[in-house]
């Protein structure tokens, strides 16, 4: 967007750019979201800054009013796959907070110095910025959803110390910890809510589909993960200890009314809040712009009737890149609940979880854990068990290194060469733990059978093997509409179960 689009966006006060970027305003020395009520400000006294932590480092501080930290994030870094969309989807996931500034850019490619450099050029702002500015927004969801102390709330948002934690609240909102807690007092937890489960809303733009909880739900892996059509819950590991969280949606019994997503933190050591809190939003696509990717796909006939049946549509993530590349393999070329019936016996090969919840008391199991003691629950081809094995092995050691820091070149040269691994498994691994938001796997059976129920007969002759190459960059919320289409049974009745999967899906 060039300035007088962005200015006319905050001019219409549109909220479909909330976290996209941000507007700094000379006059009063503030940034705000582009949504902000205030009356809009002189076009000769505006700034766009891509991140809050630029218009910070420029002097701003937050507005009082719109509070532009309380926002979904930007889908922008997952739709670019430069070094500055790979370093903001790595620093939302704590790593800076975990390795440092050479920690990050060591998994990066780069040194310090040379990261410092492209980010403060691309982003107008240094990687400790940007960590300081997630810092600080994960500081600010704390203070006003949850009854927390404010010690823990600085070290579970990645603070070093206190005083770090003070000062960096009361320069970025020009308040103080406990007078920002004081702003949204009626929507935290009563006093009394027992300070090991915590409960927090998340932000999200809407539309808001909910089939991304069906999508779950049908792979839920039993004492690993429970799921419904309108709750997802599951266990995990994370840098500092085992965690389990549960997601409940709630759209409202009227007609239009928002969506809420809130998620209850059963169990997590405070030093992993900040991660936790990062992948369960990449988990449920929230920083997506829905309306943005339904503009695109609504010109599609093909698609046309399925997003306004669905908008808003999410692309499920991945809390564990390994994970889900076990899973990938595992389920490919066999049906959903094939695969769910071979992931839950190989469950038993992972150990009991250490913060047992509500019915999740497993962990998924290692890569060292698989490499071990795999071969014992897998069944199958001896093929694919050994690739798998293999595959296990390479990630226990080390070998086999990927995550949420790769871009798609580096994610197909890691993973192409791995036995067992094409490219179908590929560009899953992509949609799911980089977020690519323009995958079309032209040969998955379901994607196939989905362009066979949308895509009419009498329609033009390509309709039905064309690579919607024109729905670019979003081709891969393209794929959810068409799996969501092959694994909806045929009936007359307008209200067909979209989560019921079809013997003919194959997608894990």
């Amino acid at each position: 967007m060039d300035f007088w689009q962005r200015y006319r966006a905050i001019d219409t006060r549109d909220t479909r750019f909330d976290g996209q970027f941000f507007t700094a305003v000379r006059s009063t020395g503030i940034y705000c979201r582009p949504s902000c009520p205030a009356r809009t400000p002189k076009a000769a006294n505006v700034t766009f800054y891509e991140t809050s932590a630029a218009a910070h480092e420029a002097g701003y501080r937050a507005c009082k009013r719109c509070l532009p930290e309380a926002v979904p994030g930007t889908p922008a870094w997952n739709v670019r796959q430069d070094i500055a969309g790979r370093a903001m989807r790595l620093i939302n996931d704590g790593v800076i907070n975990r390795d440092g500034v050479e920690g990050l850019a060591s998994r990066l490619g780069y040194s310090a110095r040379q990261l410092n450099r492209i980010l403060s050029q691309e982003l107008g702002a240094g990687p400790l910025s940007l960590a300081r500015a997630s810092r600080a927004q994960t500081a600010r969801t704390l203070l006003v959803s949850t009854p927390m102390k404010i010690v823990d709330i600085a070290f579970a948002a990645g603070f070093s110390s206190v005083r770090q934690f003070n000062e960096t609240i009361g320069e970025v909102f020009a308040m103080t910890p406990t007078a920002l807690r004081a702003t949204a007092r009626h929507h935290r937890p009563p006093a009394g809510t027992a300070s090991t489960a915590l409960t927090l809303n998340l932000p999200v733009r809407e539309p808001f589909d909910p089939g991304v909880f069906a999508f779950l739900a049908v792979r839920a892996i039993p004492g690993i993960e429970t799921g419904s059509a309108t709750s997802y819950g599951r266990t995990l590991r994370l840098p500092h200890g085992d965690a389990a969280f549960h997601v409940e949606y709630d759209g409202g019994t009227r007609p239009g009314a928002p969506a809420k997503l809130t998620l209850t933190v059963d169990a997590v050591d405070l030093r992993d809040l900040s991660a936790l809190l990062s992948r369960v939003r990449r988990l449920f696509d929230l920083d997506a712009d829905p309306l943005a990717v339904d503009n695109v796909l609504a010109a599609d006939p093909r698609l046309a009737a399925s997003v306004a049946a669905y908008p808003g549509i999410r692309l499920p993530g991945a809390v564990d890149p390994h994970e889900l590349l076990v899973r990938a393999m595992i389920g490919q070329q066999i049906t959903v609940a094939a695969a769910r019936t071979a992931l839950t016996e190989l469950a038993a090969a992972g150990s009991a979880s250490h913060t047992p919840s509500d019915g999740l008391d497993r962990m998924f199991p290692t890569a060292a854990e698989i490499a071990a003691n795999g071969r014992n629950f897998l069944r199958g081809p001896q093929r694919r068990i050994d690739s798998l094995l293999a595959a296990a092995e390479r990630m226990a050691s080390g070998e086999l290194d990927f995550g949420y820091g790769d871009d798609l070149p580096g994610l197909h040269e890691k993973l192409l060469p791995v036995p067992g691994v094409g490219p179908w498994t590929v560009g899953y691994a992509a949609m799911r733990i980089l977020g690519s938001p323009d995958i079309f796997l032209a040969n998955d059976a379901a994607v196939r059978n989905g362009v066979r129920r949308l895509a009419p007969e009498d329609g033009p002759g390509d309709a039905r093997s064309a690579d919607f190459l024109e729905l670019s960059p979003w081709r891969s919320y393209a794929t959810m509409h068409l799996w969501r289409a092959a694994a909806t049974k045929p009936s007359p009745s307008a209200h067909s179960n979209p989560s019921t999967p079809s013997p003919l899906k194959a997608t894990p």
